[in-house]
C-alpha cells in the first residue's frame, strides 16, 4: 500500500496498528490517513475515536474487506471518516480519493487560519492586539526590525517583552539566523561570563572542555539579554566592550573571536531608576537604548483580551488535545474587569488551566479557580444619574461626546463594554476619544496664547 501511495507522487509512512500510527503522527504531519478496520492493539474504529478526541481533523480513508461494507458505512456516519475503499484497492480510485482528501485537509486548515485571523484582527509574530496601544507597538517593531540598531525593551513582568524581541528578529534580515535568549536573572554570577562569552578547557574548575558562549551561538543572528539590569555591574562593563568591538574572548582564551550579533535587551525596571540604584551602567544603557520599545501592561489594553485568549486557546488545544472553542461572555466580562498584575503571563496561566478543566466547548465561570470565579463586589456608580440632559441649541457632536463620556463612566472606563452599549466598534470609539483629546489640547493651546 505504501509503495502504491509513493508511486502516486506522495510521501508515505507506515504503522503496524492504530497505536503506532498515533505515535508517528506526532512527527509526521500527514495530510491524509489510510487505515484498515481490522488491526492489532488499536483497530480503525478506535483510531478514529482517538483522533476525534484529540481534535485532529486529518481525513481518514477506511480500508475494508469485501463483506464489511456495512461496518465501513457505519464508521463513516458515526465517526466522520472521509470515505472507505474495498480491498484490493484500484490505483486510479486511490489517486482520486487521496486528491480529494488532501484538498479537504488544506481547506480545513485554511479556514481555521482565516477564522483565527478574523477573530483577533491584529497580530505580529506571537503578539496579538488590535487596540491603539498595541498597534503602536506593532508600528514601532516594523520600523526598527529591518535595521541593525540595538533595542531596549521595557515593561512590567509578563507583558511579552521576549515575544516582541522574537517579532523583531523574525522581521529582520537576520531571520534565517539563530535567536538566542538569555535570562540574566536566572544565571548565577559565577557562571554569567562563561554563559555569555564561553570558556576554554581548564579556564576554571570543572571546565573539562571548550564551550562557546551565547554570543558565538547567536552569530549572524539575534541575542536577547533579558532582565539586563540583573546582570552584575562588572560583567556589564565586559559586555559593553563586546558589543562595541564586535569581538568576544572566551574565558581562558588567548584570542578575540569576531562575531556579528544584533543585541536586544529587556528589563522590567524603569531604566532611570536602575541607573540611579546602580543596577545598570549608564554607558551600557546608552549603547543599548538606540531604540526604546515600551510594552504596555494588560490593564491598558483590556479590549485585546478576547483576541489574545482566542490565540492562546488555539495553541493550547493542540498542546493538551482539547477542543475548547472560546470564552463565555460572563468569563470575558469578569476578565475585562480584572486588574491583571501579572499581565499576559497571568492571563495565559488562567487560560491554560481553564482549557484543561473545560476540555471542550466554552470556558465557563465554573472552570476558573474559586477565587476568580467567586462573585466580586459591585462597582459603585461614578455618576449620580442615568439621564443625559442637553439644552436646545447644543451641537449634536457635543451631545454625542457627553453621552459617550457618561457611558464610559458607567462602565468604569471599560471601552469594549461601552462600545457594545453604544453600538460602535471599539476602534471607532477610540477614534472619537482621540478627536475629543485633540480638540481639548487645541483649546488649551489657544487659551495659552491669549493669556500671553
Amino acid at each position: 500500500m505504501a509503495q502504491l501511495v509513493v508511486s502516486l507522487g506522495y510521501e508515505a509512512d507506515t504503522a503496524g496498528d492504530g497505536r503506532e500510527a498515533l505515535e508517528k503522527l506526532v512527527s509526521f504531519p500527514a495530510c491524509a490517513v489510510l487505515a484498515d478496520l481490522v488491526m492489532p492493539r488499536m483497530d480503525g474504529v478506535a483510531l478514529l475515536k482517538e483522533l476525534a478526541a484529540r481534535g485532529d481533523c486529518t481525513p481518514v480513508i477506511i480500508l475494508t474487506a469485501l463483506g464489511s461494507i456495512e461496518q465501513a458505512l457505519s464508521v463513516m456516519h458515526d465517526l466522520k471518516a472521509f470515505w472507505f475503499l474495498e480491498k484490493p484497492v484500484q490505483p486510479e480510485v486511490m489517486r482520486s480519493l487521496l486528491q480529494r482528501a488532501i484538498q479537504q485537509n488544506q481547506l480545513v486548515q485554511e479556514t481555521d487560519r482565516l477564522r483565527r485571523e478574523l477573530s483577533y484582527q491584529g497580530v505580529l509574530g506571537d503578539l496579538v492586539g488590535d487596540s491603539p496601544v498595541m498597534q503602536e507597538v506593532f508600528s514601532q517593531i516594523r520600523q526598527v526590525a529591518p535595521t541593525t540598531a540595538s533595542v531596549l525593551i521595557t515593561g512590567e513582568s509578563g507583558t511579552g517583552k521576549e515575544l516582541a524581541a522574537r517579532a523583531i528578529h523574525q522581521l529582520s534580515q537576520r531571520s534565517n539566523g539563530p535567536f538566542v535568549a538569555v535570562n540574566c536573572a536566572a544565571l548565577p554570577e559565577t557562571l554569567m561570563e562563561s554563559e555569555l562569552f564561553g570558556h576554554e578547557r581548564g579556564a576554571f574548575t570543572g571546565a573539562f572542555g571548550r564551550s562557546p558562549g551565547c554570543f558565538e551561538q547567536a552569530d549572524n543572528g539575534t541575542l536577547l539579554l533579558d532582565e539586563i539590569a540583573e546582570m552584575p555591574i562588572g560583567t556589564q562593563a565586559k559586555l559593553l566592550r563586546v558589543i562595541e568591538e564586535s569581538t568576544v574572548r572566551r574565558l581562558g582564551g588567548a584570542r578575540d573571536i569576531p562575531i556579528s550579533v544584533r543585541v536586544l535587551a529587556a528589563t522590567n525596571r524603569p531604566p532611570a531608576a536602575a541607573i540611579q540604584s546602580n543596577h545598570l551602567r549608564e554607558d551600557l544603557y546608552y549603547r543599548l537604548n538606540v531604540f526604546h520599545l515600551s510594552m504596555p501592561p494588560l490593564r491598558d489594553h483590556k479590549e485585546d483580551i478576547a483576541a489574545i485568549v482566542a490565540a492562546m486557546i488555539h495553541g493550547l488545544n493542540r498542546k493538551h488535545g482539547c477542543r475548547v472553542t472560546n470564552l463565555s461572555p460572563e468569563v470575558l466580562l469578569r476578565w475585562e474587569e480584572s486588574s491583571w498584575p501579572g499581565n499576559v503571563r497571568e492571563l495565559r496561566n488562567l487560560v491554560e488551566r481553564a482549557v484543561i478543566v473545560a476540555g471542550e466547548g466554552e470556558i465557563q465561570l465554573r472552570h476558573l479557580p474559586g477565587g476568580i470565579a467567586a462573585p466580586q463586589p459591585a462597582v459603585a456608580k461614578t455618576v449620580s444619574s442615568d439621564v443625559l440632559t442637553a439644552r436646545v441649541g447644543s451641537r449634536l457632536s457635543e451631545v454625542e461626546e457627553a453621552y459617550i463620556r457618561l457611558t464610559l463612566l458607567h462602565t468604569a472606563n471599560n471601552k469594549r463594554r461601552a462600545a457594545q452599549i453604544l453600538g460602535l466598534c471599539v476602534r471607532t470609539l477610540h477614534n472619537k476619544l482621540r478627536q475629543y483629546q485633540d480638540k481639548q489640547a487645541k483649546g488649551m493651546a489657544v487659551t495659552g496664547r491669549g493669556g500671553d
